[in-house]
């Protein structure tokens, strides 16, 4: 069966298609209309993946064959995020958005979401938070890539890590869906915020003087294209920004206190740029502080440090 030539981040991955595909066949329902495309998605992706290991054992080494089974976990990312979006009604039959926005209201008095950004609408600093929020993208695949032409014992510790803390969160917004803030600005096909919620955030709106930042417009790129509806509790952006600095500290020290200041300001970025509720951003805290070492440890003994850091 080839299982010998499994590693950690391959049963994580298996386990978290297996488990999902499994989801969506006993619980589909009117709100899953494709069910059986994803179900076959996901057979289809159990055995690419199983094929692509056994192929990496038995075929002649290649520099794309390696990256390719090495990499391949990162290249799922983006498919697992976006079908969250089309699962996550399944078993909640609304948005978890008003209970947010009261616990915010009751805790701070008013949205921290909504007012951070009104107290400081200078573009540079606007520019500064939704840079910072970009760096998200930049410390998953930059700390990837040096570990990975550092050490490829390194590279795989990394990855099966940070594998693990996004499956996690993946497989937590099927039942806990938040759109986060954004709610406040957008139509949702089947859905509106209660009344006594929306009233909560006034009329809100973006300062003119923020929209024309140029990494504003490219986050709404993102966004606008790649978003999945409901994936906000805990921030995914929060966790992983600081499972990589985690890292930054095991491996990478040369850089770890540029990446400290770039996770500090990726955290209130998200509550700037009106991506996550303040308590999206402690949830994603406590679930780095929760799974980081419990990935670390389920990882094992092939995670090693080496002697001698830069």
């Amino acid at each position: 069966m080839g299982i010998k030539h499994y590693r950690f981040i391959d049963y994580a991955t298996q386990s978290y298609i297996g488990l999902v595909g499994l989801l969506i066949l006993c619980f589909h329902n009117q709100t899953v209309p494709h069910w059986r495309w994803l179900l076959g998605a996901h057979a289809i992706g159990l055995i690419l993946i199983h094929l692509l290991i056994r192929f990496h054992a038995i075929a002649k080494s290649s520099r794309a064959l390696d990256f390719l089974r090495h990499f391949y976990p990162v290249l799922l990312y983006t498919a697992f995020y976006r079908e969250t979006g089309a699962l996550n009604q399944m078993f909640v039959a609304d948005y978890l958005d008003p209970a947010c926005i009261r616990l915010e209201h009751a805790i701070f008095g008013f949205q921290p979401s909504l007012t951070f950004m009104y107290w400081l609408p200078q573009l540079a600093v606007s520019e500064l938070f939704y840079a910072a929020y970009f760096s998200y993208y930049i410390m998953i695949v930059g700390v990837g890539l040096a570990l990975f032409v550092r050490d490829r014992r390194q590279f795989a510790h990394y990855v099966s890590v940070v594998s693990f803390v996004f499956y996690v969160c993946y497989f937590s917004y099927i039942f806990v869906p938040v759109m986060g803030p954004r709610i406040f600005f957008r139509e949702i096909e089947g859905y509106r915020l209660p009344e006594e919620v929306q009233v909560l955030a006034g009329a809100p709106t973006f300062p003119a003087s923020v929209q024309h930042g140029p990494f504003y417009q490219i986050m709404g790129f993102i966004y606008r294209h790649f978003e999945a509806p409901g994936a906000a509790m805990p921030s995914s952006h929060v966790a992983i920004a600081l499972c990589t600095l985690w890292f930054s500290f095991r491996y990478l020290r040369a850089i770890r206190h540029v990446h400290l200041v770039m996770v500090i300001l990726l955290c209130l970025a998200t509550i700037y740029c009106r991506y996550h509720y303040a308590i999206d951003v402690v949830a994603g805290l406590l679930t780095a502080a929760v799974l980081v070492p419990l990935g670390d440890r389920l990882y094992g003994p092939a995670a090693e440090t080496p002697k001698n850091r830069p």
